[in-house]
């Protein structure tokens, strides 16, 4: 026989799974999310049972001598394994852990550290397990998900058996309310990804910690294996449990996509990765929609749809403790065909839904009344008729509709009547119009909820916050809403104002206001209701972009509102409706200052319909009242009269925007200036919470002073959030500056004292600021490339002021961007009198009152064609 020459391939366990893993990546996009979690998991497995098998420790340790078993924990017990997850691993012995145990756990564990994995690893007894489970939840639950990998499989049992009867069986409720106590803080820590711009996908309210959650506590009472053990148990209807199977599919999906894109574990979906995720899964943009706005609406259906299984969980959960208690009177309905089933809501049998669909609304009306959710059986029926609810003769007979007002007109609950409207389908079959806003998503900084969701969000903050008299709120939203004869109008309103964004193209609210007029006349309203509903939703931004981009002191603002509104009892329901608007959109369009110029302007333009009273007529009794408070807290005759001949050369519009408190501090920088003589002096202070500065600048006046300041806050890389300009009579600017901190606080002082010898040099033509933030790192956020097809804008008005011309700029934000705006405003030969900024979706809106260097309005159509064209040119 001839000798074979062969060499004999050998691969390490290592090999294997680096190879197995690279082919499991590769399948991502194409296999379904669950399938590819199971299969790596499996891949997981195999590589430790392999090491295990072939450890040259073991022998060493004996097997029979010291039993050993690996235990999969946390999501890999679950066979959750995503692409980047961490994998969490017990090596369980019976009685007493080893020395030879260091070893094996460096021979299987060390070679995942070197691939770069995450690897967290526990070497334990099986006392000592149940023993830390007993006093740490994070145990507890890792070990509730245990799986057996290899070794020693009676080790695993014995593990599982004590956990339940030292442990589960001894005290349940407490583990129980153990687990939704967690799970409560961490949703107020994370929020409600269901609803939230950056979602978080495991941890917030609606994520798979949810759906942990509910699996923990099921295996607690009933002791389930598996998800499927959900419907088998009775927590889900099959139904229920199929659509919860394709929600997590998808969340699933979206995590393995993203771990993927940056190459780690990461459960936060940053708007900077968002774009290039969409782009990833291979989302298509439909009707004029992102592909990325597409996606994020599909996100937030499903997990809406997991929060809502887990809000209905624990609520059977509390009613099933309430059967328990003697003496506790549970709920019950007087309404014909309907009933409670453990303390939820339920059609007696779906004949009685057939006989009277009215039903269908009713059992809406009783959940807001009696602050029940509907059962999951009366959420199934709810959807299998509902097109009996579409049909015209249902969904606009005045039964019906009156129904349908009794859930609007009600206080919200957590069980919100009007949110099971919208999830059950119902409000889409009463309003078909309503499908186009479902889950449709504005992929910018400013709106933080999908559409839909902000209309039945603006409905529950208009009736729980703004007029509610237990308002921790401005009590003035309280006493309007009490003063209107017919509420009716503004709650149709509030549902409707954004209703025409069901199309991506602009000019929402009018093509909005045409389809709730539409709406309202189809549901019975009266002609003058339908006018009312139509105006309030054409109108609805009117007063927040006045009181934002115009100047609210003057009265010529308040005039134009007065005239465009026409009635006070419009301008009641325009400015409640704004305010719920406006905090239901995000912290970018509601704060206190946006609440303070929305209150300003409302009360002026009230005050010119209600009384005829010019706005300047109240300003002047004001203004002498500051005189007053100002000139009565000093204590010297001469610091008096110093005070008054001061007062005199500051200009009315100075007066009356700024605090009394803030003016002498004002004064006595002026006085610093006076006796400096230098060109500027400026005040740093911090706010309260320490998250802004403010920087109050006293100046000699000159054209271009503001563009220099902005220019050299952004060349410290310090963000300009708000901006008050003033000039008092005596050729004396006083500037407010609201930005936020220096990046680096511990240098803080340096950062500012450097600033302000940048700004003594930019004064005086020393420092060209334009070359020096060219040559400064372009930090444009990621946000713009994505948002492009929102055109920019430079918009003259010469109608809303007599004396000044109003210039708006619409952009996208980006560092110096008011300093390159004003820049080129000063190059033009204007003088900037008044400054306003405004977000506007991912933009900004800058608003600049200019008179010419001679005092004049620029209202010549070439001249203001120069000036849009010299803007523009520095916006790109």
């Amino acid at each position: 026989m001839l000798p074979v020459n062969h060499t004999i391939e050998t691969r390490t366990p290592t090999d294997l799974f680096k190879a197995r893993r690279k082919a499991l990546f590769a399948t991502v996009s194409k296999s379904k999310a669950a399938v590819f979690l199971r299969d790596h998991a499996a891949a997981v497995d195999e590589y430790f049972m392999s090491s295990f098998a072939h450890s040259d420790v073991g022998p060493d340790m004996g097997i029979m001598r010291n039993p050993c078993a690996l235990i999969a924990l946390g999501g890999y017990g679950r066979a959750e394994q995503c692409v980047h997850s961490d994998i969490d691993l017990l090596f369980l012995f019976d009685q007493q852990v080893p020395a030879e145990a260091e070893a094996l756990v460096r021979e299987i564990v060390y070679p995942l550290w070197d691939m770069g994995m995450e690897v967290g690893h526990a070497t334990r007894s099986i006392k000592e397990c149940v023993q830390l489970a007993r006093q740490d939840l994070e145990v507890f639950t890792s070990l509730l998900d245990a799986r057996f990998v290899c070794g020693m499989s009676p080790l695993y049992h014995r593990l599982m058996e004590r956990m339940r009867t030292r442990l589960i069986n001894v005290r349940p409720d407490q583990l129980i309310a153990w687990l939704v106590e967690t799970n409560q803080v961490r949703h107020d820590r994370f929020g409600d990804s269901a609803y939230l711009l950056e979602p978080n996908l495991k941890e917030g309210q609606g994520g798979l910690r949810d759906y942990h959650t509910m699996l923990w506590i099921a295996r607690i009472q009933s002791g389930a294996k598996r998800a499927r053990d959900l419907e088998y148990a009775g927590y889900l209807s099959n139904a229920e449990y199929q659509e919860l199977v394709q929600s997590l599919d998808f969340v699933w999906t979206v995590r393995n996509q993203l771990h993927l894109l940056l190459g780690r574990k990461c459960d936060q979906l940053h708007l900077e990765h968002q774009t290039r995720l969409a782009e990833a899964m291979r989302v298509e943009g439909y009707n004029g929609h992102l592909p990325v706005e597409r996606l994020l609406g599909d996100l937030h259906g499903r997990m809406e749809f997991i929060k809502q299984c887990y809000r209905v969980f624990i609520y059977e959960l509390d009613q099933k403790k309430r059967l328990k208690r003697k003496n506790k009177a549970m709920l019950e309905t007087t309404v014909a065909g309907l009933k409670f089933n453990r303390g939820m809501l339920n059609f007696i049998s779906p004949e009685a839904v057939v006989q009277d669909p009215v039903l269908l609304a009713r059992i809406f009306v009783e959940s807001a009344l009696q602050k029940a959710p509907l059962s999951a059986e009366a959420r199934r029926l709810v959807r299998e008729f509902s097109h009996l609810v579409a049909e015209p003769s249902f969904r606009n007979a005045p039964e019906v509709v009156g129904h349908f007002e009794k859930v609007l007109a009600r206080p919200m609950t957590r069980f919100n009547a009007l949110n099971a409207m919208l999830e059950t389908g119902f409000l889409v079959a009463f309003m078909p119009e309503f499908k186009g806003v479902v889950n449709r998503i504005q992929f910018d900084q400013y709106h933080l909820y999908p559409v839909a969701r902000h209309l039945l969000l603006t409905v529950t903050l208009l009736k729980n916050r703004v007029v509610a008299r237990e308002s921790d709120h401005d009590p003035l939203g309280a006493s309007l809403y009490q003063e209107l004869r017919n509420k009716r109008p503004l709650l149709w309103a509030a549902l409707l104002h954004d209703i025409g964004k069901s199309e991506a193209a602009g000019g929402h609210a009018e093509r909005g206001a045409e389809t709730a007029a539409r709406i309202c006349e189809e549901k019975g309203l009266s002609r003058a209701d339908v006018e009312t509903v139509a105006f309030l939703v054409r109108d609805h931004l009117l007063l927040f972009e006045t009181a934002n981009r115009r100047d609210i002191n003057d009265e010529e603002t308040a005039l134009g509102v007065a005239r465009r509104v026409g009635k006070p009892e419009r301008l009641k329901m325009l400015y409640l409706l704004s305010v719920a608007d406006a905090m239901a959109t995000g912290p970018k369009a509601w704060n206190d200052w946006t609440a303070s110029l929305m209150r300003s302007l409302f009360l002026k333009t009230l005050n010119v319909m209600e009384k005829g009273e010019l706005v300047s007529r109240k300003a002047i009794r004001v203004i002498e009242e500051k005189r007053d408070r100002v000139l009565e807290a000093v204590s010297t005759p001469a610091a008096r009269q110093h005070y008054a001949s001061l007062l005199q050369v500051m200009s009315p519009r100075y007066l009356l925007y700024t605090a009394s408190a803030d003016i002498p501090r004002h004064m006595a920088l002026y006085q610093t200036l006076k006796e400096q003589d230098k060109a500027f002096v400026w005040r740093i202070d911090p706010s309260e919470d320490g998250s802004t500065r403010t920087v109050t600048v006293c100046a000699k006046d000159r054209p271009g002073l503001l563009s220099r300041l902005a220019g050299v806050l952004t060349l410290n890389g310090i963000d300009i959030l708000d901006v008050r300009i003033f000039t008092w009579r005596n050729n004396v600017a006083l500037d407010i500056f609201e930005v936020t901190p220096p990046p680096d606080p511990l240098f803080e002082t340096e950062r500012w004292e450097r600033a302000a010898d940048q700004l003594q040099a930019a004064l005086e033509d020393r420092l060209d600021l334009a070359a020096a933030l060219e040559r400064k790192e372009d930090g444009r956020p990621a946000m713009r490339a994505a948002t492009r097809q929102r055109p920019q804008q430079v918009v003259i008005d010469n109608e809303s002021s007599s004396f000044y011309t109003i210039i708006e700029v619409i952009a996208w934000d980006f560092p110096g961007l008011l300093f390159r705006v004003t820049d080129a405003i000063f190059r033009c030969r204007l003088d900037i009198w008044v400054a306003k900024s405004a977000n506007r979706v991912d933009q900004v809106v800058d608003a600049f009152y200019v008179r010419s260097f001679d005092g004049e309005k620029v209202d010549n159509p070439e001249e203001e064609a120069a000036i849009c064209r010299a803007i523009k040119a520095v916006l790109h």
